[in-house]
C-alpha cells in the first residue's frame, strides 16, 4: 500500500492531527459507553472549509467520535477543542451557534409542521431580550428554498417520505446559521436518488457557502466521490486521513474493510472506485492464503 499523505501532501501521521490550527479537533480521546472502550487515545482535526467524511466497518468508533466532536458524548480522556476552547466548558448555546448536529434516525414531534421544525433551528439565536423576528421568518424560509422543501413547509413532518424528511432536517441544520455542520449517516434507509440528492446538498453546503461539513458514511464510493478529506477508522483507531486521491488505495480497502479489491478512476468524477473483487476470486485468495499459514505452520 502507498503511504497516505495529508490533503498539502505531506506523509500523514495515522494518529496525529494536522500542525495546523482548525476550528474542531480531538486530541488524544478516550471514548467509551459504560466503562466499554471504544476509541483510545485518539486525535483528528478538522481542516477548515472542508467536506470532512469519516469511514471505517462497523463499530469501529465513527459515530462514537462524531458524538464526541458534537459534545453529546463527553470523553474519558483527553479533550475536544472547538475554537480553542474545551466543547464540554462552553455554554450550550454559545456551541449550538458554532456547530449544527443532524443526528441518525432524527424522530420529529408529533403534529409538527415542516416550516415549525425548522424554525427550531433558530432556538440557539433566541433569548430573554431577542424572541422571534422578521429575520428569523426570512432565514426560516432561505433554508427551505435551499433544501427543496419549501413547497412543503405547511405540511406535517411524518407524512414525508425519507428524502423529504432529511431535507427538511438538514434544512432545520441551516437555519442554526452554524459555521460547521457534522452529520451522522445522512443518507441510511434512502435509496440511490435520495442518497445522491442529499450528498448534492451537502456539497452545495460546502462548495457555495463555505460551511465545514463532517459526515459518517458507510458507502466508501460516496465518501470518495464527495470528500474534500478523509478519515479511515478501524478498532477506534485513525489507520489514514488525508484527500481521497491520495489515500484510497486497494492496499487501505483490505487494511480497513478486510476486502479485496481493485481501486479505479470514476469515469464522471475522476475519484477512487472501489470495485470489489468477483467472489469467486475473494474465495481462491482465500483458500491461498489458508494454504499458506498452514504450510507456515
Amino acid at each position: 500500500m502507498s503511504a497516505a499523505v495529508d490533503d498539502n501532501g505531506r506523509p500523514a501521521d495515522r494518529n496525529n492531527p494536522r500542525s495546523t490550527v482548525n476550528r474542531l479537533s480531538a486530541e488524544n480521546v478516550t471514548l467509551a459507553y459504560d466503562q466499554r472502550v471504544i476509541a483510545e487515545q485518539l486525535s483528528v482535526e478538522i481542516p477548515d472549509n472542508s467536506f470532512t467524511v469519516i469511514v471505517g466497518p462497523n463499530a469501529c468508533g465513527k459515530s462514537t467520535l462524531l458524538r464526541a466532536l458534537s459534545r453529546m458524548l463527553k470523553p474519558s480522556r483527553g479533550r475536544v477543542l472547538l475554537d480553542g476552547q474545551v466543547i464540554q466548558s462552553m455554554p450550550a448555546k454559545k456551541v449550538a451557534r458554532t456547530l449544527g448536529l443532524l443526528p441518525q434516525s432524527s424522530i420529529a414531534p408529533d403534529g409538527i409542521t415542516v416550516a415549525d421544525l425548522v424554525g427550531r433551528g433558530r432556538y440557539p439565536h433566541q433569548g430573554i431580550l431577542r424572541q422571534w423576528s422578521a429575520e428569523d421568518e426570512r432565514i426560516v424560509r432561505e433554508s427551505m428554498a435551499q433544501t427543496g422543501v419549501a413547497e412543503l413547509a405547511d405540511r406535517y413532518v411524518d407524512e414525508l417520505s425519507g428524502g423529504q424528511r432529511q431535507r427538511v432536517w438538514i434544512a432545520m441544520a441551516l437555519a442554526q446559521q452554524t459555521p460547521l455542520l457534522l452529520l451522522d449517516e445522512p443518507t441510511t434507509y434512502l435509496d440511490i436518488q435520495h442518497q445522491i440528492d442529499v450528498l448534492d446538498l451537502c456539497a452545495e453546503l460546502h462548495e457555495e457557502q463555505g460551511r465545514t461539513l463532517v459526515a459518517v458514511l458507510h458507502d466508501l464510493n460516496h465518501a470518495a466521490r464527495y470528500a474534500t478529506h478523509l478519515i479511515a477508522l478501524k478498532g477506534g483507531e485513525v489507520i489514514a486521513q488525508g484527500a481521497p486521491n491520495d489515500i484510497v488505495t486497494a492496499g487501505l480497502v483490505e487494511e480497513v474493510f478486510g476486502l479485496r479489491c481493485q481501486v479505479i478512476d470514476d469515469p464522471e468524477t475522476g475519484t477512487p472506485l472501489v470495485v470489489p473483487a468477483a467472489r469467486k476470486a475473494r474465495a481462491r485468495a482465500g483458500q491461498a492464503a489458508q494454504s499458506v499459514a498452514t504450510e507456515v505452520s
